[in-house]
């Protein structure tokens, strides 16, 4: 191998009460992007997974700092997964005496910045 500097950082965050399918959509809008075009795309998207995936891009960007990066603003976005998470599951009453089941979504997001 070259003496070519391969930079990563990382972030993870577990658990996120909003669903995989919708946080999806919000990812595929910034995978690839250089840092501050992604953030300036999450920071005009009116939608909720879009104020976590910015805040967990702003701490990757942090893990690339605090890994002594030759330059941060120069990082790309290069692997952003959303995965389901665990599924809280609830019932909603309703007539006769029965119910209807909810399933409230949880998603795990990993960001790496190249």
């Amino acid at each position: 191998m070259s003496n070519e500097l391969i930079m990563e950082a990382k972030a993870i965050l577990k658990y996120v009460r909003t669903s995989p399918r919708k946080t999806r959509l919000v990812a595929d809008m910034v995978r690839g992007k250089k840092v501050n075009d992604a953030l300036n795309i999450l920071a005009f998207t009116n939608k909720k997974p879009a104020k976590v995936i910015k805040k967990l891009l702003e701490s990757a960007m942090a893990n690339a700092e605090e890994k002594k990066a030759e330059d941060v603003d120069s990082l790309t976005v290069s692997k952003l997964t959303v995965d389901g998470g665990p599924v809280w599951k609830r019932q909603l009453p309703r007539g006769r005496g029965r119910v209807t089941p909810i399933k409230k979504r949880t998603s795990n997001i990993t960001i790496v910045l190249k």
